[in-house]
């Protein structure tokens, strides 16, 4: 149901244990923890009474809600921060002790006698009972669907950013809570909750009915989440799955053992076993395709279920247990598409009706389609409709192969696009399925390929999100100016990746543009085999393959490929020798999929690669960087994200300067082993950008830093073991962003920061052990935006006087471990 995390009760229950604590403790703030503490006593029952009652609140109540759970998160912040302090500090004890009680009187207004609250309890009992008459009803209507119609996905035309959650969403048009979907969710939680002997059940669809729609609407289902105990696994299984790494992740889930890595043992199912587990657990598996995976991924487990979201049936597992989702009817496809197409509910009186529903019509019900189609058309002449109208009638009547006519259909849309960004969709299925595709490899790719500048590309991706082409998922901390491209990442719906390769796909295999692999597989398609005595044309070659040793690769020609992509999964990867016949290579993307470091082979085939812009790795191991015969004077850009470096980078022989001489931005990330940053940095004098991020062993930073003279950038943040800054820092004159958040045992900015006099921002979140700041802070003429943690906050705050141009941001504290789950 829809009420805040708070009406889950963990916050009121730990609220009321640090209150405990703080009575103990604390004489200062003992009286109002007390009264606070048996105000939230008496609320607890209340809260439970909502919690378990199934149905959402109005927006009026659930308003009143939210205020009153983040005031109550507020004090268990405040309560944490009381427990924390030490008793010596008498000044910060009254401050925290003033505070309390200010809060308190404001919780005891707010719920004014609980009566607010009593009444909410009774309001969801009615709601409840009202819900189940309901249900009966629906039953002896039968095909009959009462439902109202809209729902959340017409509160935004265009969902630009969404988190990760949200890229579950099938097509992202979010909560379609019409009465086809409305009914498929009453289907489906009636197999998984009120049938016992149905162990696994399915959800099977067309791709882009809105298959994954209903399962995560399932999810979100207050009586699915009080069944199962909140006790929910998602998983999307692709085409192309890492099953031992799934297998892992149920079987983690299932036992309560979630450290468990995909190289561990799954014991044998025994019924001595079988006895020790029976909580109830939900395990989704969304996209599969193939039989025998699904068949590894089912544990018949007591009190386990599992739901199976597919384009396919799989009789034999699944029986007659499934729900087939159904098109949408006609009055659901008009409100979806003028939703798209208009960013209303229905067809404006200055549209032609008749051309709207022609339209409409052709799209035959299909969720994806109607979207997609109307976010092309929105805002163009009423000629450009009759285009589109005309083109889609031409198609073939939509029966049995409706999904294979879909791309055709569908690519009326893309076809419609201006030339550069419709190229720019095509390359999108260089990426695999089901995959976060990197906005810092995606910039790179357009900007060499399309000769276009970085804001110029990411326009061209905002466009495409504003079409339903793609989905970007942001980062909590990404947004202005300083953010960095690595911050952010593109989805995409896997029947519009379908779509990018069907269009790229066309024609001879050797004059293609696009040389790509649909799905991961053991070997190179035989059609490159059959092709490999003429030269390939390629513009992009992506390749997306398992272990490869040298003997595994063809001889092939690439002399007019700009982008080569590398995906793959294995321990050990032998890098293609035809890398030697790529003389026009501007930009190296090798991602390894697997959980593991993957060792680099035949890294020196890299060494002639003069005319290379761009460098991406991503877990592997580099033991050696190769040897140049030339300096790499193009390279702008190196990004090292997960890799083992393993001193690489600090060889005695090793100068990145005259390796790299002309590099702008270095980016390493989450690479463990990297405990100081090579002297040789400091000398490459046309570095701008450096960030250094979630490297939880960088302990110290080069004395020279400060002869980075060019430098802008500077990310250091979430590097816990880095305990100062080097004095070298305040030397860095071109300085206008600074980065150290997450540095927590930082104590102290350098005394001479004011020198910095271009710095423009400083991100210092949860650093809070620097307490007090240097005089020369004053000096930083050109500072203007301060984001850190509250008790740093009252230190910046008493220099706002002396800079008055200075805003200090308190922003709310933001974790995530989504890169995990990769």
């Amino acid at each position: 149901m829809a009420v805040t995390d708070f009406f889950a009760g963990e916050i009121v229950v730990e609220l009321l244990k640090t209150l405990i604590s703080i009575s103990r403790k604390s004489l200062l703030c003992k009286p109002s923890a007390d009264q606070l503490k048996t105000t939230v006593e008496e609320l607890l029952p209340i809260i439970q009474e909502i919690k378990y009652s199934g149905v959402e609140v109005p927006a009026t109540r659930q308003f009143q809600l939210d205020r009153l759970s983040q005031t109550l998160k507020d004090g268990l912040e405040l309560s944490h921060k009381i427990l924390a302090s030490g008793r010596w500090n008498m000044y910060k004890n009254l401050l925290l002790a003033r505070k309390m009680e200010k809060l308190t009187k404001k919780v005891s207004v707010f719920l004014n006698g609980l009566l607010q609250a009593h009444v909410l309890a009774d309001v969801h009992h009615m709601r409840f009972e009202t819900a189940e008459r309901f249900d009966r009803l629906e039953q002896r209507l039968g095909s009959m669907k009462i439902g109202a119609g809209g729902g959340g996905w017409m509160q935004e035309a265009v969902k630009r950013v969404e988190m990760e959650e949200e890229k579950r969403v099938d097509g992202g048009f979010g909560n379609l809570m019409g009465m086809g979907i409305a009914l498929g969710k009453k289907k489906v939680k009636e197999m998984i909750i009120e049938r016992e002997d149905f162990g696994v059940v399915g959800i099977s669809g067309i791709g882009g009915s809105g298959k994954t729609t209903l399962a995560a609407e399932v999810c979100r289902d207050g009586q699915v989440i009080s069944y199962f105990n909140n006790r929910i696994l998602f998983l999307t299984v692709s085409q192309s799955p890492n099953v031992e790494q799934l297998r892992a992740k149920i079987w983690g889930f299932i036992s309560g053992s979630d450290s468990m890595g995909c190289y561990d043992v799954i014991p044998e199912w025994n019924l001595q076993f079988q006895c020790q587990i029976g909580t109830r657990s939900l395990v989704v598996l969304d996209d599969v395709w193939s039989l025998s995976v699904l068949e590894q991924l089912i544990f018949r487990v007591p009190g386990c279920k599992t739901l199976v979201v597919s384009r396919f049936e799989f009789q034999t597992v699944l029986n007659a247990n499934y729900y087939k989702v159904e098109l949408l009817r006609e009055n659901e496809s008009m409100l979806l598409f003028c939703h798209s197409a208009f960013g209303q509910r229905t067809i404006p009186l200055a549209a032609n009706e008749n051309l709207v529903k022609q339209i409409v019509n052709e799209c035959k019900g299909l969720p994806l389609a109607l979207k997609v189609i109307g976010a092309s058309l929105r805002s163009q002449p009423e000629m450009y409709w009759r285009s589109a109208q005309k083109r889609l009638s031409r198609g073939e009547p939509i029966c049995e192969s409706h999904e294979s006519n879909l791309v055709d259909r569908m690519a009326i849309s893309i076809n419609y696009l201006p030339e550069k960004v419709r190229e720019c969709f095509l390359d999108l299925g260089s990426f695999p399925e089901d995959k976060k595709i990197p906005l810092e490899v995606l910039i790179n790719m357009w900007v060499e390929i399309h000769d276009i500048d970085e804001e110029e590309a990411f326009a061209i991706l905002v466009e495409l999100a504003g079409r339903n082409l793609l989905t970007l998922v942001k980062d909590a901390r990404a947004g202005d100016m300083y953010s960095s491209y690595f911050e952010i990442s593109v989805t995409q719906h896997d029947v519009l990746r379908d779509l990018a390769l069907h269009l790229s796909n066309r024609g001879n295999i050797n004059v293609r543009k696009r040389l790509l692999m649909p799905k991961m597989d053991t070997e190179l398609p035989k059609e490159w085999e059959r092709n490999v005595d003429q030269p390939f044309h390629a513009q992009i070659v992506s390749i997306h393959i398992g272990e490869m040793k040298e003997m595994d690769w063809y001889r092939m020609e690439f002399p007019k490929a700009e982008v080569l992509i590398l995906n793959f999964s294995s321990k050990e990867f032998f890098l293609p020798p035809f890398i030697e016949n790529m003389p026009k290579l501007r930009a190296l993307v090798v991602i390894n999929y697997s959980t593991s470091n993957a060792t680099l082979q035949n890294f020196s085939v890299c060494s002639n690669l003069t005319n290379l812009r761009s460098l991406w790795l991503e877990r592997v191991s580099i033991s050696q960087l190769p040897e140049l015969t030339v300096p790499l004077k193009k390279l702008r850009k190196i990004s090292l994200v997960l890799c083992k470096i393993n001193s690489s980078l600090d060889q005695p022989a090793m100068d990145l300067s005259q390796r790299f001489p002309c590099l702008l931005e270095l980016t390493i990330d989450h690479c463990d082993d990297l405990f100081k940053l090579p002297p040789s940095i400091c000398k490459m004098q046309s570095l701008k950008c450096l960030s250094i991020t979630n490297c939880h062993n960088l302990d110290e930073l080069p004395a020279d830093i400060g002869k980075l003279r060019s430098l802008q950038i500077l990310r250091l943040y979430a590097c816990p073991h880095l305990r100062t800054l080097s004095p070298g820092i305040c030397e860095l004159v071109s300085l206008k962003y600074l980065n150290i958040s997450q540095c927590v045992k930082l104590t102290c900015l350098p005394q001479g920061i004011g020198k910095l006099v271009r710095l423009e921002k400083i991100d210092m979140r949860e650093c809070s052990q620097i307490w007090d700041l240097p005089k020369s802070i004053a000096s930083l003429q050109s500072l203007r935006h301060v984001i850190c943690d509250e008790e740093v906050s009252w230190s910046w705050k008493d220099m706002e006087k002396a800079m008055s141009d200075v805003h200090v941001e308190v922003p709310e504290k933001s974790f995530s471990l989504d890169w995990l789950l990769e």
